[in-house]
């Protein structure tokens, strides 16, 4: 780290030094008739050595075209420029490189930043609850899986785990990039990093070591550092192409014009700076201002093909719906009990199931503050529905089939009612008492709230939304309509998915799949693009995902999708943008319009803008 930070100080004081040695020679040659010792060589030597070494190295050990590069085009330029006698413009290439350079490390150590706050937040210290009860501060790396650690307020939380004591709000905004801190309570789960903000809490650690959200994000940003997008790929080999190309042109203006320096400023305007450095740094400006939003974008190429996704397939449990069943409706059809003693029968009765439906309908008695009966003589029949004996009645609680197994009608009332539910999608246990049907209880997925303003958005953004879910019909059409997606495909198994998605790739079309990252593992992998929401637990969600939502928050879909268009949008122009550079500048320069001087601060010049415009994406507001 102080070897990085000696070596950068030491690239500005060195340019600094170079910027001086050529306002120096350009005073001395308007002030005197001739130079004994012209400054400029001060910026030759030192600027010009790294790009020389670069180009040298490159030719030693690279393979093919890529031996020749653009150090190699500017260490030809400013030896060119040293023959014919302008010390000022080699050393000006030099400067203007040096200064390049600069602007791209500040640059990307801007959109680094989000990585280096990361590592700052990874705790050193934890306090571990003891079999006693003491609490012992020790090394964070100590903390086992299954161990109780105690976070008091204003603490950063050290480990990834569950809440089994305590009440308090935690800022994920490291995580997620929620501005809000959110509540906690037991059985909730936190995240190693993230700062507890009021009460002391107990948690058992879930996910310690490398295995932690923290570690497995700043694993993810940095593998997306050492990716590139295919549009970085080609801005690498059309340097390569040109480095020739520049050469060829060069040699003929020479012969033709008869004038070497027209050659050597050929050389010095054809250096493909620009090219070669714009492209990374747009990418990572975009891929920094992802991570301080809480997404990560794995690699360039994520990054670029999300900018041309026209098409976005969502699964629906878990990613356009919270994935957690809730009571939804209770319907009573006996003047003799209430709602309340409905589901206390049958969360009574239920209290001793496995099943989710189940699960969901006691949690929700719980929550009502109802006292539970004790169930006896308690029998379930898998996929059907359960019978069991409350204060001597017998309960049975299932569905159609495993009412009439029982001997139990299903009157045309109920039907009617059975069907309305069916049609807005949820799941109907009905409930009899002593063979007499009492009333019916409803449970629902629940769509999330921003899920119609997203589908909205996106439909907006031209970009076409499928439903792929493994629901029946009637609960895929009616979670589709509610979110405004008009194409809806059901009963998808995770192969069926698959072929869903290998049919719109078929079509000619880019496509986005979003999934909760377990069994739409498949399906994310075989999508041009895979994001997985709020998946930094999963393992195989950061497998198989190419984008990673840090929260289950779809809203930042339309965001990403922007971001992608405005970086492929700042790449193409940052391209097309030194190839004019490059043009106008050689016909300049073959017209003996520039110099190697002129044609050395006309050409850097551009480079530099077109770097700070990549650069300014990173801080760029996209409504």
């Amino acid at each position: 780290m102080l070897k990085n930070i000696i070596e950068k100080f030491e690239s500005v004081l060195f340019t600094i030094i170079s910027g001086i040695s050529l306002v120096l020679s350009f005073i001395l040659s308007k002030t005197t008739d001739g130079l004994f010792f012209d400054p400029a060589i001060i910026a030759v030597i030192i600027s010009g050595t790294p790009i020389f070494y670069s180009a040298v190295k490159k030719l030693l050990k690279n393979k093919g075209i890529s031996k020749i590069s653009s150090a190699l085009l500017i260490s030809v330029a400013m030896l060119a420029s040293v023959f014919i006698g302008d010390l000022f413009a080699a050393g000006e290439v030099a400067f203007i490189m040096a200064i390049g350079e600069i602007l791209e490390d500040k640059t990307t150590a801007k959109a680094k930043k989000g990585l280096k706050n990361l590592l700052n937040l990874a705790p050193a210290m934890a306090r571990i609850i003891l079999p006693d009860g003491t609490a012992k501060e020790t090394v964070a790396e100590n903390v086992a899986e299954g161990d109780l650690v105690r976070v008091l307020p204003g603490e950063t939380i050290p480990v990834d785990g569950i809440i089994v004591n305590g009440e308090t709000s935690v800022d994920q905004s490291v995580m997620t990039g929620e501005s809000v801190p959110v509540d906690k309570s037991v059985n909730d789960s936190v995240f190693c990093g993230t700062i507890n903000r009021f009460g002391s809490v107990d948690i058992k650690a879930t996910n310690v070591g490398e295995n932690s959200s923290l570690k497995k994000m700043i694993k993810m940003v940095k593998e997306a550092e050492s990716k590139k997008a295919p549009m970085a790929r080609i801005a690498d080999k059309g340097a390569s192409f040109l480095v020739p190309i520049a050469f060829l042109i060069a040699v003929i203006t020479g012969l033709v014009t008869k004038d070497i320096t027209r050659a050597v400023t050929i050389l010095v305007v054809f250096c493909p700076c620009a090219l070669v450095l714009a492209t990374p740094t747009a990418i990572m400006a975009a891929i920094g201002q992802g991570t301080k939003n809480g997404i990560i974008i794995k690699s360039g190429e994520a990054l670029e093909k999300m900018g041309k996704a026209d098409t976005i397939t969502f699964d629906k449990t878990g990613t356009l719906t919270y994935g957690k069943l809730e009571v939804s409706d209770v319907l009573v059809f006996s003047d003799t009990i209430s709602e309340a003693d409905l589901l206390k029968t049958v969360a009574s009765a239920e209290s001793k199931s496995e099943h989710p439906l189940a699960k969901a309908i006691v949690d929700f008695a719980e929550e009502k503050n109802i006292q539970l009966s004790e169930a006896d003589d308690f029998r379930m029949l898998s996929g059907m529905g359960i019978s069991a004996g409350i204060n001597g009645k017998n309960i049975i609680c299932g569905n159609e089939s495993f009412l009439n197994k029982n001997g139990i009608i299903i009157d045309s009332e109920i039907s009617t009612e059975l069907s309305k539910l069916r049609s807005q999608g949820k799941a109907s246990v009905i409930v009899a008492e002593d063979n007499v049907i009492t009333g019916v209880i409803a449970l629902s997925d629940v769509l999330r709230e921003n899920a119609c303003e997203v589908i909205i958005k996106l439909d907006k953004m031209n970009t076409r939304t499928v439903l792929l879910t493994g629901d029946n019909r009637l609960t895929a059409e009616y979670f589709a309509q509610k979110a405004g997606i008009k194409n809806v495909k059901y009963e998808l198994l995770p192969e069926n998915k698959v072929e869903n998605i290998k049919l719109l790739q078929n079509e000619g079309r880019t496509v986005c799949m979003i999934g909760d990252g377990v069994n739409d593992a498949p399906a994310l992998k075989t999508a041009d693009i895979g994001i997985s929401m709020g998946s930094i637990g999963s393992d195989i969600a950061i497998d198989a995902s190419d984008i990673a939502l840090m929260s289950d928050d779809i809203s930042k879909i339309p965001y990403l999708k922007k971001l992608a268009c405005a970086a492929v949008r700042t790449i193409k122009l940052s391209i097309s943008i030194s190839m004019i550079i490059y043009i106008l500048a050689v016909i300049l320069s073959v017209s003996g319009l520039l110099t190697p001087t002129s044609g050395a601060l006309v050409h850097n010049a551009g480079s530099v803008f077109v770097i700070l415009f990549a650069a300014m994406l990173y801080d760029k507001k996209l409504k």
